[in-house]
């Protein structure tokens, strides 16, 4: 009998449908790592089962638990797009059924930012015991230390039941900055799942291993936690959440908070040692407080690690005094966050801040320090129309960035959108698959002037414009060669199938 087990349900062919086999990226479970790591750290067992790396059915995953004999069945679901943890929903909840109907005697708790955004819709789930409503860390050490019913009122940021009741503990609290370095100590890489090594099974995402054709040994990791901005389409700052106020959303936990750059450079000797080539720096606003990126970034240089790094950006946070300092420790990729060509759309969603820098010139800065470009892109905003629409796409096309992301917009749960569009009435998807961007049963919300069916239709679409078009195609065959080039064009090819279009 272990303490808890961390479990990542597997949802990827719902998710990503045939973008699954090949080309969506298969991630460490970056926030079972760091709960691991906490757990053991105060004396907890802990394993981790990463069902959806390992692609396995629910009836492995229910071996595994029977062998293990957890205390608590721990489901963590985070991940690191701001749809990741509704999307994650959807294998959990079958999963979760399938151990009650096994009868094994575990208590299973769900901790993530769908979990936090809705408690207790969750928490109605006759399948799932307890809820942690922020990041959990407190929480989930409160709660081993009980015998699981006894006192768990006392535990930080619980929901539980008692006689088909649900109540919600009064305390809930963060790890403040000042000890992140203790309470959230690093990852438990030894935990994950072996192959020949404990990162085999883990690739990342194609376009971001262009320079090494081999794409394992690849990480997802924290600086910091949080963001400072309040964009209305983003949920990422639920996980900072501490009160269950009705119509509460991440616009009201804004905030970060940062391992010190020593410890942070002690995970990435680790990571060396563990012949780690691609990572990706999850933290929202890497490109904003250099007290603590450079610090960092000095640290790689200094060690003379060769990782190849995405990191992420704001527009209006890009220093062109600190380009020459990123490219020298491999950060080879800057996401940026344009979202919409249209300056009022941008302006509608809190995204307006950099209405007086120049989008192309900061794209191009970027690219003059030999820094590749991914553009994010959303289409669907309530005050979008077919032809602002059309304005963001042809603000892509233009911008020709080395990669692209297009999504249509969805009311996240967690999202001050969410908290909108219940205000109003407005239509929400109910099933967490039409919560998934790539999903078949994907239900982007309508604009004020633009139906849900010709927002998704027009995502679609624009993405197939985008990277079949020649200008492109010749970026990655002069940049990243023929192979390259020609993987992006089998993609390409791969049509989405869509419910909600008839398919």
């Amino acid at each position: 009998m272990i303490d808890v087990l961390f479990i990542i349900p597997n949802s990827s062919s719902k998710a990503y449908q045939e973008l699954a086999k090949e080309y969506s990226a298969k991630e460490p479970p970056t926030w079972a790592l760091l709960l691991a790591k906490s757990c053991l750290s105060k004396g907890f067992s802990a394993e981790i089962l990463d069902a959806d790396a390992l692609r396995i059915e629910n009836k492995e995953s229910i071996k595994d638990i029977e062998y293990l004999s957890p205390r608590v069945c721990c489901f963590v679901l985070y991940g690191q797009n701001p749809n990741s943890g509704t999307t994650s929903m959807i294998g959990a909840e079958d999963l979760a059924k399938d151990i009650k109907e096994a009868g094994i005697n575990t208590s299973i708790c769900f901790i993530g930012s769908h979990v936090s955004s809705l408690p207790r819709e969750v928490l109605k789930n006759p399948n799932i015991d307890f809820v942690l409503i922020n990041e959990g860390v407190n929480g989930i050490a409160d709660l081993l230390k009980t015998n699981l019913k006894d006192n768990i009122e006392k535990c930080d940021s619980l929901g539980f039941k008692k006689s088909n009741k649900m109540f919600f503990t009064q305390k809930s609290t963060l790890v403040p900055n000042e000890r992140m370095d203790i309470d959230l100590p690093g990852y438990a890489w030894e935990l994950l799942p072996k192959k020949n090594s404990s990162l085999d099974l883990y690739r990342a995402h194609y376009w971001h291993s262009y320079f090494k054709h081999d794409n394992q040994k690849f990480v997802s990791v924290y600086s910091s936690l949080g963001c400072m901005f309040a964009c209305n389409f983003c949920m990422i700052n639920i996980v900072n959440r501490t009160n269950l106020n009705d119509y509460t959303d991440a616009s009201s936990f804004k905030g970060m908070r940062f391992w010190s750059p020593e410890f942070f450079l002690s995970e990435l000797d680790k990571l060396h040692e563990l012949g780690v080539k691609h990572i990706r720096l999850a933290d929202e606003m890497f490109f904003l407080n250099k007290k603590y990126y450079i610090p960092i970034l000095e640290g790689i240089i200094k060690r003379g690690y060769n990782f190849n790094i995405w990191a992420y950006a704001r527009v209006d946070t890009v220093r062109e005094d600190q380009l020459e300092l990123f490219k020298k420790a491999g950060v080879n990729w800057l996401a940026l966050g344009i979202e919409a060509g249209s300056q009022n759309v941008r302006q509608s969603i809190e995204k307006g801040k950099f209405r007086d820098i120049n989008i192309r010139d900061i794209v191009k800065l970027i690219k003059s320090y030999d820094i590749n470009v991914l553009g994010n892109y959303i289409f669907g905003f309530p005050e979008d129309t077919l032809d602002t629409m059309n304005e963001t796409l042809d603000l892509a096309i233009e911008l020709n960035c080395e990669h692209a992301n297009f999504y249509a917009c969805q009311a996240l749960p967690g999202s001050p959108l969410y908290t909108q569009a219940l205000k109003q009435n407005l239509e929400i998807p109910k099933k967490y698959e039409e919560f998934a961007f790539l999903s078949y049963e994907c239900k982007p919300m309508p604009t004020n002037y633009v139906s849900s069916k010709e927002v998704l239709k027009f995502r679609d679409d624009a993405w197939h414009k985008y990277f079949s078009n020649p200008t492109f195609l010749n970026l990655v065959k002069n940049k990243f060669g023929d192979e390259n080039m020609n993987n992006v064009i089998k993609q390409s090819k791969i049509r989405l199938k869509r419910k909600l279009l008839g398919d």
